[in-house]
């Protein structure tokens, strides 16, 4: 039987060069993916609605009478016409009308017409709405299916879409789209047959659940959310079997630095990091490669169990090298390392971009020659200068800052023969469960959910830019008490040097209300040593009050500061707010967090503020921030071109990954079966599993 995803778009009738070109900007280039360009909503044209049951938000088909056509003056020159059915009245209203236009709807006509209805200056309105004219003595027939709403680009229209879709589905008739999933497992988790889903998304009857349709629920919709979600989980899947079979170094725990090093600790190991240590340390020690990620809330210790980690490395023979999204986070695991581990007699590189000259090839030959066994620095780590002399165990924090590929390219430094280095992702930014699920798939996860003890929870408080004087205030009487205050400047405009403005401008209004403050100032345009000067001077407590952009986000440690002011926090995502809040609480004394807002609020604005303002759980608050923002948004979109969906939708089809998982455990033996359902839903996207 003829497969539609072997027949080019230029097949219909009347697609010729300039359209296929435009029809590859929506990423259709055969029938295939024409069948899979699912509408995004649906119309009801199939009965005529009587004016008088009308409500405002409506959507739909009416006939009448029209009662006179006039042209209104107001702020915008308009056409009004009044339509009549006997059970009410409607305006219809255009900004944009000809001569021949108005003399068509002259009092008598009788019009059928389509659109929306809103509440206009003279009651129920609707703009521009679709129309034609209609013989009361002539039964003029509705549509007799839901009329479906598809994404468009510029030059492609609905009509034009409609019209390709009734195309390639009279191919369906003599085709067929190949039946990916086994028969047995449809069966088993009720899936209907793919070419019966399609039809019917495509043209629903009158009697479908419009409800059902217009949330993503039916089964028709969720049969092919099920195969796409598929599609994504065993592409990771391969990645993840790819890199298994490459082999890794045995790093054998001795207990020779692991030991030591525990013991000089100033605290114990909370139950958490004890586990998620035993977890990582049987990984190091299989002959395949580790791929781990690690959460933890802000503050619950992930650094200490990094740091086992690399001892174990350096136990086992080999290097192991820590990288951080920005100079503040690497400059912070530098110290930390250093201290920790210089004790032992261990040597710690240390590589930045700011590293320059002589200190730069000191540390290369360091690194190259292996007197250093922990190479600490930014993605600096993996530039082609780089050399290890024996690579076994990468750590990467805050992954969804880098992207998948510079992970990946950090492995490839220390691969040696068929060996590659373990991995070991962490993340201070907790990820739901649905986005480990499937966006992480191809790792092993561990959660340390136990803070520390003696931390304290932030008190957070959503308050108005109005009552800016009484903040003030309150930073003043903190500062006087001999604790350290974060002044946070969010995003002003999608740029840098506006954000740096504002919080220069800030720092001087600050200045001058607080004289006898000591204020720092540091921000995204400043140079790292600049950055690292101030880090270093509030960190020494010379400072009382840092005046900071959104650079502060992750990895500062200061225990003295427990006020954070975040202004205008509306304008950030959950997850951010959620990581600038951790900055304070690192100590014993009660903390705050001050979210200072400007009205209005949108409805996202007020909810974002309210879940900040009810919880410190750090998952709670990524559920909502998936919901709010979407997966793209979440795990940011450089890493993850690979999460933008056809039809899934991770929030809505969360209850489907535990089956679409045991379904990838099924399907996994059979290679031509599973790179087909990777090319149906990834093709040139395929990524993850390329790489």
């Amino acid at each position: 039987m003829l497969s539609l995803a072997q027949l080019p778009v230029t097949d219909l009738k009347g697609v010729g060069a300039a359209l296929e070109q435009k029809l590859q900007k929506l990423d259709i280039q055969n029938l295939q993916d024409l069948l899979f360009h699912l509408p995004s909503r649906y119309q009801d044209r199939t009965r005529v609605i009587p004016i008088g049951s009308l409500r405002p938000g409506d959507e739909g088909v009416i006939e009448g009478e029209v009662k006179g056509t006039d042209i209104a003056m107001g702020r915008r020159r308009s056409m009004v016409c009044r339509l009549q059915d006997g059970t009410g009245t409607i305006t219809l209203r255009f900004f944009h009308f000809s001569a021949a236009q108005k003399n068509n709807l002259k009092s008598g006509v009788r019009i059928r017409c389509f659109g929306e209805v809103r509440t206009g200056a003279s009651g129920l309105e609707i703009y521009h709405p679709e129309y034609r004219r209609v013989d009361e003595s002539v039964i003029s027939p509705v549509e007799e299916s839901l009329t479906p709403i598809y994404p468009t680009t510029e030059g492609v229209n609905q009509a034009r879409l409609r019209m390709l879709t009734e195309a390639a589905l009279g191919y369906l008739e003599a085709g067929s789209l190949t039946e990916l999933i086994p028969e047995p497992l449809r069966q088993q988790w009720r899936l209907p047959p793919l070419n019966d889903a399609v039809k019917y998304l495509h043209r629903p009857p009158v009697e479908a659940d419009q409800e059902q349709l217009l949330d993503g629920l039916h089964p028709a919709q969720r049969r092919l959310a099920f195969e796409e979600l598929l599609a994504h989980h065993l592409s990771l899947q391969k990645l993840r079997n790819r890199t298994r079979q490459q082999g890794a170094p045995l790093l054998t725990s001795t207990g020779q630095y692991c030991q030591p090093f525990l013991e000089q600790l100033p605290f114990p190991l909370t139950g958490a990091q004890q586990r998620v240590a035993a977890e990582i340390s049987a990984d190091l020690s299989q002959p395949y490669p580790m791929l781990r990620l690690v959460q933890g809330d802000v503050g619950s210790g992930k650094t200490v169990v990094a740091a086992l980690a690399a001892l174990q490395a350096v136990e086992g023979g080999f290097q192991a090298a820590v990288m951080a999204p920005t100079e503040i986070l690497a400059e912070q695991h530098y110290i930390n390392f250093s201290t920790w581990l210089e004790p032992l007699g261990l040597k710690v590189a240390w590589l930045a971009g700011k590293l320059k000259g002589k200190k730069r090839q000191a540390q290369l030959e360091m690194i190259a020659d292996g007197s250093a066994q922990i190479v600490v620095g930014t993605h600096a780590l993996f530039q082609d200068e780089v050399s290890f002399a024996n690579l076994g165990l990468v750590v990467v924090d805050e992954q969804h800052r880098f992207g998948v590929h510079q992970r990946l390219a950090l492995r490839e430094k220390g691969r040696q023969d068929k060996r590659s280095p373990h991995q070991l992702i962490m993340t201070a930014t907790p990820i739901p469960r649905t986005l480990t699920m499937s966006a992480y798939a191809d790792l092993d996860c561990s959660v340390i959910d136990e803070l520390p003890p003696g931390r304290t929870p932030v008190n957070t408080v959503v308050i108005s830019d109005q009552r800016r004087a009484e903040v003030v205030q309150r930073v003043q009487d903190a500062c006087h008490q001999g604790r350290q205050v974060y002044w946070v400047c969010t995003l002003i405009e999608e740029s840098e040097a506006l954000q740096c403005q504002a919080a220069e401008v800030t720092a001087e209004e600050l200045r001058e209300a607080l004289s006898e403050l000591r204020i720092g100032l540091i921000h995204g345009r400043m140079k790292p040593a600049e950055k690292a000067e101030i880090m270093a001077s509030y960190k020494a407590a010379e400072l009382d009050l840092l005046v900071a952009t959104t650079v502060i986000e992750v990895g500062v440690d200061v225990p003295n500061a427990s006020v954070m002011i975040i202004e205008n926090p509306e304008r950030l995502g959950l997850a951010q707010l959620h990581q600038l809040r951790g900055r304070v609480g690192r100590g014993s004394v009660e903390s705050f967090c001050l979210l200072m807002y400007h009205a209005p609020l949108s409805q996202q604005g007020r909810e974002r503020l309210a879940v900040m303002r009810e919880t410190t759980d750090g998952f709670r608050i990524a559920e909502k921030d998936l919901e709010l923002r979407g997966p793209g948004e979440v795990l940011g979109t450089r890493q993850t071109g690979m999460m933008s969906f056809k039809v899934a939708d991770l929030q809505r089809d969360a209850d489907l990954l535990t089956r679409v998982k045991q379904v990838a455990g099924q399907v996994a033996e059979d290679v031509e079966l599973t790179d087909a359902i990777i090319q149906r839903w990834l093709g040139r996207d395929e990524q993850y599993a390329t790489v």
